[in-house]
């Protein structure tokens, strides 16, 4: 994982997380579309990591906005393999960030709503403002998720908020299973090499440049060329074949996340076409 910044023993760690070159992007890749300007409006800095307010298609101004991060940047550690948090109270806060990445208020949790590290790397926090309440008082608007996966090829920024710094790169691929220490994750983004994300990026949306819409969470890479442990994840394909890319990082794809967020912008695992792992008495 890019890990959350957790004291100076950990710094020197994961500052060294950055990447080398690897697989071109196909020539075989979609026309890019007019790209429209990617900036900071509606990331967030977490304490550890970073993140962003987001929407799904069908938010209406008066819900409770939800933030997106990663579920190894949860206050209360990384979860466990098949661990799966919901409706959580936290009081957690969070730095939102104006278009030029400076402070532009503070906004702050009623609950975790959903966090997992299994088949995916993601957190979603439901704050005490509504959308309408962080565009008047702050000017900003949610970032809305994509309800599309992302396609190969596609120019993409990684927007920091910890670091108020953009990333830019291509989707380079998919990893059908990315594994990482005791972790699983299912159908993650690669990028191309430009995007050296070091930690403190976990938790950034990852913004279509196109469409300006999130298409998904940015959450690891592989650091030493090590084979599927601790922050050198390797990917694993349909025959159980292991590719290890040093240097390589990755993101988890969010418009899954688009099918389980219900009226009011609860989050309802029941929805149909809802695939977000569920707690073990829910399933």
């Amino acid at each position: 994982m890019k890990k959350p910044l957790v004291g100076a023993c950990f710094a020197a760690l994961i500052l060294g997380a950055t990447a080398a070159p690897a697989t071109a992007v196909s020539n075989e890749s979609p026309a890019q579309p007019k790209a429209q300007a990617v900036n900071f409006a509606g990331t967030v800095a977490l304490s550890n990591c970073s993140g962003s307010v987001v929407r799904v298609p069908d938010s209406q101004p008066g819900d409770p906005a939800l933030v997106l991060s990663n579920g190894h940047c949860l206050e209360s550690g990384f979860p466990a393999p098949g661990q799966v948090i919901v409706n959580k109270a936290s009081t957690r806060s969070f730095t939102l960030l104006n278009a030029s990445g400076g402070n532009a208020g503070t906004v702050r949790a009623s609950k975790i709503a959903y966090g997992t590290m299994t088949d995916t790397d993601i957190s979603l926090y439901q704050l005490t403002s509504t959308y309408s309440d962080i565009e008047s008082r702050y000017g900003i608007k949610a970032l809305e998720l994509n309800s599309a996966r992302p396609q190969q090829g596609r120019a993409i920024t990684v927007a920091s908020g910890y670091w108020k710094r953009l990333y830019k790169c291509n989707v380079d691929g998919f990893a059908y299973r990315l594994k990482e220490g005791n972790w699983t994750w299912k159908d993650s983004v690669r990028y191309t090499p430009a995007c050296q994300t070091i930690g403190g990026t976990s938790g950034s949306p990852v913004i279509d440049d196109a469409t300006g819409k999130v298409v998904a969470v940015n959450n690891t890479g592989n650091e030493d060329g090590a084979r599927c442990t601790d922050n050198n994840p390797c990917e694993v394909d349909e025959t159980g074949k292991v590719t290890v890319r040093k240097g390589i990082n990755y993101a988890q794809q969010t418009y899954w996340i688009v099918p389980c967020v219900g009226a009011g912008n609860k989050i309802d695992l029941s929805r149909a076409g809802c695939q977000l792992p569920k707690p073990a008495a829910v399933k």
